[in-house]
């Protein structure tokens, strides 16, 4: 099994290239099987869910070409099969998009009820409701949610609950539908007007998408296109806060400034120097990192995905810092694993984080329990005195590529092992 072994104590310096965003590269595989003409979509992470993603779209028909490692050509103009069960689906929540793609286009989708990290509840029914809107009959059977429609008619939905899922989903059932559809309470996330940015490439006629109300008059058929995905600001949030953790100097390169706002701002609160330029950000921190109070929110609030990255950044600095998480009831699940490196953090009504900041933190074997919380504890690490072994990695590398390449790259020592042979090997290596 994948380990990654790491000896702490290097201060990470340097450059660091963002890879596109897992979040909207997803949705935007979904959106391009509603034209049957080719399309090209550039700037997509190589992780283990867009592999996951694409073998489930080539299940049904759909033509798929990895024209390089970040470039994919995608040409639906031959789907056979409306059910998505690809057994991959079940692991990652992406899989769900297929609904609104294939309901909009062909009034009929049946689809694995998804997986993804084990972070709480994050359930289908605004989706539901909003399909039901647009005409809709839409059941959960056998394990498959199966919507169907004789045609589908724009509606006026408001969200009861501010879902980026659910946001995307309708909002690509409606591009094909008949009239205009209004949405409102939308999320407003950088990969929700990432995906309506790419349908508008395709022809749809899709409106206000990053405000809390979205319009989209329906159009009949879709065009082949070329396009690029956002960068991936959670990537470049964790790099941001391993600066932070290690006391090091680094510029997170091909990013988008204005989606990192909330980031920054707890950054700079926390002592941190903070330089911005077009496309990349610099974090230096040379002082003892300050105490401070986070809640997670929607965007443009603090992100849920950064929320451990701040946590393990917070339990090194000085003063009781309080994090509060509004938006998945289960995403303190890595804290145990924070405790065994040293750090003081007690979770209180399974919602906030009780914070004493330690002087530092010591090398253990943990266990990743999720993507975020994961790639936290590699922060953990990279700060700790001494060796930490980090087992079950498949999370993080579900969403990070080339993760320990790039920390490498910045003076961390840390390596993917296999074997306890390995292990020994590098303990020998780095003394």
């Amino acid at each position: 099994m994948e380990q990654y072994v790491i000896k702490g104590g290097n201060p990470l310096v340097g450059d660091v290239e963002i890879a596109g965003a897992k979040n909207a590269a997803l949705p935007v595989f979904a959106a391009a099987a509603m034209t049957d003409e080719t399309v090209y979509i550039d700037n997509i992470p190589d992780v283990r869910d867009m592999d996951v993603m694409l073998e489930a779209m080539a299940s049904t028909g759909v033509t798929v070409k990895r024209v390089n490692r970040h470039k994919v050509l995608i040409n639906a103009g031959n789907i056979h099969n409306l059910t998505v069960e690809h057994e991959g689906c079940k692991k990652i929540r992406g899989s769900y998009y297929l609904l609104g793609a294939f309901l909009g286009k062909y009034k009929q989708a049946e689809v694995v009820l998804p997986g993804g990290c084990d972070i709480g509840s994050r359930a289908v029914d605004q989706h539901i409701k909003g399909f039901r809107a647009l005409g809709a009959e839409v059941i959960i059977e056998h394990g498959l949610i199966k919507a169907r429609a004789e045609r589908l008619r724009g509606s006026h939905i408001y969200m009861d609950k501010v879902s980026v899922g659910a946001t995307i989903n309708v909002m690509m059932a409606a591009t094909m539908a008949e009239g205009l559809t209004i949405i409102e309470n939308c999320a407003k996330e950088p990969h929700v007007v990432d995906v309506a940015n790419f349908l508008n490439s395709c022809g749809a006629n899709i409106k206000g998408a990053g405000t809390d109300v979205i319009r989209i008059r329906g159009v009949e058929r879709l065009h082949g296109t070329e396009y690029a995905i956002i960068p991936d600001q959670i990537e470049a949030g964790t790099f941001m806060f391993a600066a932070a953790v290690t006391k090091g100097d680094v510029t997170v390169k091909n990013v988008i400034p204005k989606h990192l706002e909330s980031v920054t701002a707890k950054l700079l609160e926390i002592g941190c120097e903070v330089e911005e330029a077009d496309d990349c950000i610099r974090v230096v921190a040379a002082k003892p990192l300050a105490h401070t109070q986070v809640r997670t929110l929607p965007y443009p609030g603090f992100p849920t995905d950064m929320q451990p990255q701040m946590t393990v950044a917070l339990a090194l600095a000085k003063g009781t810092s309080i994090v509060t998480e509004s938006v998945f009831e289960n995403r303190f699940k890595y804290v145990d694993e924070l405790v065994r490196m040293g750090g003081d953090v007690k979770v209180e009504g399974g919602d906030t984080a009780i914070i004493d900041g330690v002087e530092k933190y010591t090398g253990a074997s943990i266990t990743v329990p999720d993507l975020r919380g994961g790639a936290a504890l590699v922060i953990a690490a990279l700060a700790a005195e001494g060796c930490s072994i980090v087992d079950n990695i498949k999370y993080i590398q579900r969403g990070y590529e080339d993760f320990h390449i790039k920390l490498q790259n910045l003076g961390a020592q840390i390596e993917m092992v296999e074997t306890d042979k390995d292990v020994q090997k590098f303990r020998l290596k780095v003394g």
